[in-house]
Order: structure tokens, then C-alpha cells, then sequence
């Protein structure tokens, strides 16, 4: 495995030179299907962008990272709230049902010592903050993230330009 030096730049181009949403195109399809299933309403939209933001950390993506702190900053969130959510345990700027959201995203993608990752005490907590339906859609919330984190780890495209186009 090649590793790079602390001090080497990181190029502005993408790993993978095709568009993979170009190369298969049935993928605007799942996509569309799976941003109606999140944007249900049931959900706050800043607690989804909060949970996207914190799976871009924890995979360690910048892509996602600055893509989701750009979303969260247009809908006109708080820096604060943006800046902290990766130390979200000691930050007083969430909600308890944020913190909830917050805590099942790091227990579907961080594995858990006591090996079985989202255990019945967390699932109350969620439980208590949203209905049922609530928690579904928070689950697909996590599953879309997630959908696209293999994109945004393999293919690598170019942090910061515009959602449609990190391939141009």
C-alpha cells in the first residue's frame, strides 16, 4: 500500500476521471427515489443534513464533509451548530432528538466493542424523540449517506464543486 507524506498536496482532480452517475446511468433514478423517501417531512431537514455531515466525518470523506457543511450553511444553519458536530457529545447547540440522530449514525458506522452496534437502549432513545415513521425515515436518512459514501471514498471526486457536477 502506498502511502502519501503529511506535506504532499492532494490533486484537485478526481480519482476515478469517468462520472460514475455518466457511466451508470439508472442511477438517477435510485437517487431521486432515495431523496423523496428522505424528504418526507417527518425528519427536520437540518437534522438530516447534521446526521450526512457526521457520516462524512466519521468515514473520513472531505467530499461529504464539504459538501454537507455547504448544504447546512445555504439552509442557513448556525456555524456553530455546523462546526460542532463533530464533537456533538459536549456541544450545547442540539437537540435530544438531534443527539439521538447523531448517535445512530455513529453506531451503524463506527463497530462497537460490545459488538452488536445499535443495542436496544439506543433504539428507545431514538424511539422516544420520533414517531415511527420518523424512525424509518431516519434509517433510510442513514442508508442514502451510505449509498454514496463507496462514490465518495473510491471514485474521490473534487471536494468542493457543485453537487451536479465534482466530475467537471
Amino acid at each position: 500500500m502506498e502511502t502519501r507524506a503529511i506535506t504532499a498536496e492532494i490533486p484537485m482532480a478526481p480519482r476515478m476521471p469517468e462520472d460514475p452517475a455518466e457511466l451508470v446511468p439508472e442511477l438517477a433514478d435510485v437517487s431521486a427515489a432515495l431523496f423523496r423517501v428522505t424528504g418526507n417531512g417527518s425528519v427536520p431537514r437540518s437534522t438530516i443534513g447534521l446526521v450526512q455531515l457526521r457520516a462524512g466525518q466519521i468515514v473520513g470523506s472531505t467530499y461529504l464533509t464539504v459538501l454537507h457543511t455547504g448544504f447546512l450553511r445555504k439552509a442557513g444553519e448556525r456555524e456553530e451548530r455546523i462546526t460542532s458536530v463533530a464533537s456533538w457529545r459536549d456541544s450545547p447547540y442540539f437537540t435530544g432528538a438531534e443527539r439521538a440522530a447523531l448517535a445512530l449514525v455513529e453506531a451503524v458506522l463506527q463497530p462497537s466493542a460490545d459488538g452488536e452496534r445499535v443495542g436496544d437502549e439506543l433504539y428507545a432513545l431514538a424511539a422516544e424523540h420520533y414517531g415511527a415513521k420518523a424512525l424509518a425515515t431516519l434509517m433510510f436518512v442513514i442508508g442514502q449517506v451510505n449509498f454514496f459514501i463507496p462514490v465518495a471514498l473510491i471514485a474521490k471526486p473534487v471536494p468542493g464543486r457543485a453537487f451536479s457536477a465534482p466530475w467537471k
